[in-house]
């Protein structure tokens, strides 16, 4: 999954890619804002991002897209 952390009052998103479900990296998000503490995140590197729950602006969860390289045959 690709993870985009907009930061209240930073201009640059937090993006990250995880190998978590879709359920599991929501379940983060709400307990996280439920509680009012901490939000952390693993990427699928092992890096860790802890992000304060009163901080965030909004959490944006997709699939990871392909990237395609190359030229295409249309």
């Amino acid at each position: 999954m690709e993870i985009r952390i907009g930061v209240q009052q930073t201009a640059r998103e937090i993006v990250l890619e995880s190998a978590d479900a879709l359920d599991d990296i929501s379940a983060a998000v709400e307990a996280a804002i439920a509680n009012g503490g901490l939000l952390t995140l693993e990427d699928d590197k092992g890096r860790r991002v802890i992000i304060p729950a009163d901080r965030l602006a909004y959490v944006e969860i997709s699939p990871l897209s392909v990237r395609r390289v190359g030229f295409g045959n249309s």
